[in-house]
Formats: structure tokens, sequence, C-alpha cells
């Protein structure tokens, strides 16, 4: 059941980053229809693997969304069975516990790499079985210099995988923001002058297919990007600027333009708990494949 499960999980994982990842060779993006993976799908079994496990997930704003998503999500899934706590202290990973906490400084990217390196230093390294961090919206905008972040991100994260090959780390794209429309977009359209969202949307897909080049098919990836930019009917929230198209935040799952509301949060936290269940799934695998 868990091989089947694992399976089923990273075909909807590949379509998914699939349709959001064409930008990196042919310049166009799909925007074909995605249907995502849903917690029904996911056996109990995963779910009991899951509540065994040590997690702890770095974040600031866009983070409380998520973990507010979580806890509805699980309030509807008396199946799913995580104790969620905000808490970085060591102490508190004695048992198995869904942690989170700030981490880092809003708009200094590499504040958050140094943030979440000094909290796997101080004793998380090894001792968590999985954890991640994300960037936030206003991390990277159309002033961010792409490569300078990406290669702190990825030189953090390689240092603390060699380091702390017990944990297994989560890769998170970085979120999206809505980007304007209506007759003020066209008119700005029509005059020449920029429209808001559009330089701030494309350098975060710029960052984001570094991270799937990175590593799509090789260590696990969260794409938040791609989720929070697929309606609930499987279609894309995109822009075209260029020639090119680029994926936004959906504006059903906002209301102030970036930050998750009821509806954003519960999709984002259902498609993050499915992720988690099939890590934790393949960690178990994994130890009963050990010698």
């Amino acid at each position: 059941m868990t091989k089947i499960f694992a399976l089923g999980l990273e075909l909807a994982a590949a379509s998914l980053v699939l349709s959001v990842l064409i930008n990196c060779s042919g310049g166009k993006m799909d925007t074909a229809k995605v249907t995502l993976p849903s917690v029904k799908d996911v056996p109990a079994g995963a779910w009991q693997e899951l509540s065994q496990k040590k997690i702890y997930f770095g974040h600031h704003s866009v983070g409380f969304n998520i973990i507010n998503g979580i806890n509805d999500v699980i309030k509807e899934n008396p199946q799913i069975n995580l104790k969620i706590v905000e808490t970085s202290r060591m102490e508190d990973f004695a048992s198995p516990l869904f942690a989170h906490s700030r981490v880092g400084k809003n708009e200094n990217p590499k504040s958050k790499c140094d943030a979440f390196a000094e909290f796997m230093n101080k004793g998380l390294g090894n001792k968590a079985d999985i954890a991640f961090f994300k960037f936030c919206f206003v991390d990277v905008t159309a002033k961010t210099n792409v490569d300078q972040v990406f290669d702190a991100y990825r030189d953090t994260l390689h240092s603390m995988k060699k380091k702390y090959p017990e944990t297994t780390f989560i890769h998170v794209t970085v979120p999206l923001m809505v980007v304007q429309a209506g007759p003020r977009a066209w008119v700005k359209k029509i005059i020449g002058r920029p429209i808001d969202g559009y330089g701030d949307n494309i350098l975060r897909q710029q960052f984001n297919e570094k991270v799937r080049a990175e590593y799509s098919g090789k260590e696990p990836i969260f794409d938040l990007a791609a989720i929070e930019s697929t309606l609930p009917d499987g279609a894309r929230a995109v822009f075209k600027k260029d020639g090119r198209t680029y994926p936004c935040l959906s504006p059903a799952y906002t209301n102030d333009g970036g930050h998750l509301n009821e509806q954003g949060r519960k999709r984002v936290a259902e498609q993050l708990l499915i992720l988690l269940a099939h890590t934790a799934s393949s960690q178990e695998s994994s130890h009963k494949k050990a010698p």
C-alpha cells in the first residue's frame, strides 16, 4: 500500500512541477489543468508514520497562514494526528511533534538561511526527521539578485545535508502575489507603464525555476508557488509579459494580494501534509531496507 501511495504522489507531484517548469527550456509555460492529490487518498498507515516524526518548519507570515491551514485540515480529518507547537527549543524535540517558528528577517533572505543553519547546528540536525524553511514573497522582488540568493540557499542546504544525513530536508519554492488586473492594468499596458506585480513575480519565477532544476527528482520539493497558482478546477492563474507566461497567486486564495485566506491556506496545507506523509513513508521504507 505504501509503495502504491508513494508512486501516486510522485506522479502527481511530477505533473504539478512539469506544468510550471517548461519556462526553463522552451520559453513557454504549459497552462494545462492540473489535478492535485487529496488527503483522502493517503492511507491511514502513512498518517500514523507521520505522527511519529519530529518536524521543523521555519517561516514568517505566510508560514503562519499555512500552520492555520494545517489546523483547519486536521479538524476535518481526525486521522491526521500531529502535535503542532510553535518552538525552536531543542528540549521540545524529545518526542514527536510538528515544530515551527520564525526564522531570520523578512527582506533579508540570507538571514533566513543563516538562522535555519544555526537552528540545525544547535542540535536540531539529525534530531529532526524532517526540516525545512521558506522564504516570503518580500524576500524576492524585482530588485533581487536571484543568483546570489539561490547560491546562498543552495550552499546552506548542501552543508546541512552533508552534516546531518539523518534529517530529510524539503525545499520550498517562493510564494507569489496577485498581479494588477482590470481597466488600470489595461491602460498601463497600452501606455507602456509597469503593471503592479509583474516584475516581482517574474523574479520569483526565476528563483523557483532554479529550485526545481536543482532538486526535482533528487530531493523533495514543496512547490508552494505552483499550488498558489493552481485554481480548485485545475486551471492556472497566469500573466503574460514579453511573449512569456508566468504564474501568479490566484485572487481566490488571498484577501490582501499576498497572504493566504481560509481557502488558500487550506489548499496549501493539504498539499504540504500529503508531501510530509509521503516523506515519512519514504523514510520508513529506507530504514527497513537498511542492513
